[in-house]
């Protein structure tokens, strides 16, 4: 039997992201959401969604552009720092010495040391309550060359990306693998 425990931000996993951009004086910005995954194939685009209220909400409409960087598990404590505090009050970049890059395709900036980056442009805004969801068209995706496999796709088990779980407000890394996509399903 199932118990109703209501309405509730609540899914897993959700992937944690740290969006970068740019605010009004040109500075490099980043925070780390959860609230964010692919909506699109064709063209290839995500979501994130943000409140009006962070600072990083200014540099993606200002820019019409911002990045994601995927963490790995190494680093955990710099991705949580990334939403702690604000790019209003302290450079997040300094703070953790992580390396903010410049995208050579869209104005927003980058974590030099996240194995993952993908550069998006805007390409829609939505209001939805709290937050204002951003479409992003992936104009390029930049990957470590050790997060590749052999056919040059980024490897989940390489890149340790850091998942959250809304309900227990926690980071997590990946478990094992289940079985290949489109093919176990066939096994009866």
């Amino acid at each position: 039997m199932k118990r109703s425990i209501g309405a509730k931000t609540l899914a897993f996993p959700t992937p944690t992201w740290v969006v970068g951009t740019y605010d009004i004086n040109g500075d490099p910005n980043a925070m780390t959401v959860a609230w964010a995954g692919l909506c699109c194939s064709v063209p290839p685009c995500i979501s994130v969604s943000l409140r009006k209220a962070t600072y990083s909400y200014s540099g993606i409409i200002e820019n019409k552009a911002f990045t994601v960087s995927i963490p790995s598990e190494d680093h955990v404590k710099e991705t949580d720092y990334f939403g702690l505090v604000s790019g209003r009050d302290e450079n997040k970049f300094k703070a953790t010495g992580l390396t903010p890059v410049r995208s050579e395709l869209v104005a927003a900036p980058f974590v030099g040391e996240f194995p993952l980056v993908l550069e998006c442009k805007l390409l829609h805004t939505l209001e939805i309550g709290l937050h204002i969801l951003f479409v992003g068209e992936i104009v390029d995706i930049k990957a470590e060359e050790s997060a590749l496999d052999e056919n040059g796709d980024p490897d989940i088990e390489k890149v340790r990306p850091i998942i959250y779980g809304t309900g227990s407000r926690s980071y997590y890394g990946i478990g094992r693998d289940l079985g290949k996509a489109f093919s176990i399903g066939k096994e009866r």
